[in-house]
Order: structure tokens, then C-alpha cells, then sequence
């Protein structure tokens, strides 16, 4: 063979070589996404995908009761804690894991895995000896149609959420809990003995007010502040709250004067309002008692 049939074989297996490894992207029929929401001073992740009902049954049609369910599309979904999470009484420690469904009509199970690495549900490859716990939750009906599958985090305070899952017409909730206030009284600790500032005992007299607790403490971390910072509108306005949780209604309404007065200066209208509200509110309980 000469060396131009050479040559055109080796175009011609380049060619075919290129013809197979060459892909189109397109757009993924379930859009996969990410979700990052802060519980507290914990984070919770969420990466899956998100398929569409397109006008099927979803619950018991296209996706049959009874069967492990990969919650989402294509990869199994991943959820990672950063903090060790309560799932009803169960502990979920910090890490990642595959979340799964077994849905029902009256109860689905839901499981947390430990095994990250099947591709959707596993098949069989699934094994129940490596979920970490299942817990139970009742399946809702919701008064509108969620047409693309929605992982959300909703109701969340500084020590809770409700770990949503909603697709079609039916929603299920899962209880998430975290230990915000035992990291919270190591770092109030760690600032108060490095040299703390007025904001330093102000931020921590506030997240025990906002926890409505320890209320003597918080006063003492209040008027630390004020005595390092002077007088701001925001200190003195969370001391009358905490003054009125104690019952000291008169020194509460005597914080929340000096706090109107310095928001009236520096044009803080909210402020003024809220102040105002609470001195007729608190004004009232001086009278009764």
C-alpha cells in the first residue's frame, strides 16, 4: 500500500474516532440544582434534579408505591451536614449522605444512606444494612400543582427546619434539629474571654433575648455594652425588651424612650415606631400593676 492509502486510512479512522466521541450538549430533561440553607450556626446542602410532571400521575403512577424512590432524577440526591443533625430522635452525623424514598399511600419511609456512591436508587445494588436510620412521615396534600420536583428547607428558626419534599399535588415534611445553643454558649464564651467589645456582649445579650432566655445575664452583657459603647439606639432598644421579659416594665419604657430619641436623630422611622408601640404596650402593664 502506498503512502497515500495510508494516509486516507488514517484520516479515515480519525474521522470515525472523532464521529463517536463527539456529543451534543444539551439541556438536561431533570435540571439538576444545589440548595444551601443555614439552620442556626449549622449548614445543610442539598445537590439533585429536578424532573417534571408533564401532566402524569406522580405518586403511585410514576413513581410506584412500595419501591425505593432515588428522591429526584438521574444521580442519587446528596445531602451534606456540616454539624451533627437530630432527624426525629434520630442522629444524623456530620457528613454526606444519599437520601431515598419509599413512598405509600398513608406513609412513605425515608431513608438516609451512607453509601454515596450508587448511581440513582442502586438497584441492586441497594443494600439496607447501609442505611444509617429510616425514619416515617405522612404524605400531605397541597392545594396547588408543583410541576417540577422541589427539595426545600421552610420553617427555619435558629434551631429547626422542616426538610421539605414537594412534587405534583403531594408534600412530605421531615423534622430537622440542631444543638444551636450549645455551640452558641461555647463561642459567647471563646469572644467574652478575647478581649471582648460593646458589640461582643451586645450580640450575646441579644441571641439570649431573641432565645428568650437567661434574661439576668443578658441585662449584665447589655449594660457591659453600653458602658464600652456608649448609647446606641440598638443597645438600648434590646435592654427594654429585655427589662420588660423581666417584668420591669418602668426601666423597660425608660430604655425604650432613649432609644426613640437617638433613632428620631439619626432618622431610623422603624425603630422609632417599634419603641413607640412597645412604651404604650408596657405603659398599660405599669398602670394594672
Amino acid at each position: 500500500m502506498g503512502n497515500l492509502g495510508k494516509q486516507l486510512i488514517g484520516f479515515m479512522v480519525v474521522l470515525a474516532v472523532s464521529s463517536v466521541n463527539a456529543q451534543i450538549t444539551h439541556p438536561k430533561a431533570s435540571p439538576f440544582t444545589t440548595i444551601s440553607q443555614d439552620i442556626g450556626l449549622s449548614n445543610i446542602t442539598i445537590k439533585y434534579s429536578r424532573p417534571a410532571a408533564k401532566g402524569r400521575h406522580i405518586f403511585g403512577g410514576l413513581v410506584p408505591y412500595g419501591r425505593i424512590w432515588r428522591v429526584g432524577a438521574n444521580e442519587s440526591t446528596k445531602l451534606s451536614v456540616d454539624t451533627d443533625v437530630m432527624v426525629k430522635g434520630n442522629l444524623l452525623p456530620k457528613g454526606t449522605y444519599a437520601l431515598y424514598a419509599f413512598p405509600e399511600e398513608s406513609i412513605w419511609k425515608i431513608a438516609f444512606h451512607k453509601n454515596t456512591g450508587h448511581w440513582g436508587d442502586g438497584r441492586k445494588n441497594y443494600k439496607p444494612e447501609e442505611d444509617l436510620f429510616r425514619i416515617e412521615v405522612s404524605p400531605k396534600k397541597i392545594a396547588y400543582h408543583q410541576e417540577n420536583f422541589l427539595i426545600t428547607l421552610d420553617a427555619i428558626t435558629h434551631d429547626s427546619a422542616q426538610l421539605k419534599l414537594i412534587w405534583g399535588d403531594t408534600m412530605v415534611e421531615i423534622p430537622l434539629q440542631v444543638d444551636t445553643n450549645a455551640q452558641m454558649e461555647k463561642e459567647i464564651e471563646l469572644q467574652l474571654k478575647e478581649n471582648p467589645t460593646a458589640q461582643t456582649y451586645y450580640e450575646a445579650a441579644r441571641y439570649l433575648q431573641e432565645q428568650a432566655t437567661d434574661y439576668e445575664r443578658a441585662l449584665g452583657y447589655l449594660n457591659m455594652a453600653l458602658e464600652l459603647g456608649g448609647d446606641t439606639y440598638y443597645f438600648h432598644r434590646v435592654k427594654s425588651l429585655v427589662e420588660a421579659a423581666l417584668g420591669n416594665y418602668e426601666a423597660a419604657i425608660a430604655s425604650a424612650k432613649k432609644s426613640l430619641e437617638i433613632a428620631e436623630d439619626l432618622e431610623k422611622d422603624e425603630f422609632v415606631r417599634m419603641n413607640a408601640k412597645n412604651i404604650e404596650k408596657w405603659e398599660a402593664n405599669v398602670v394594672k400593676q
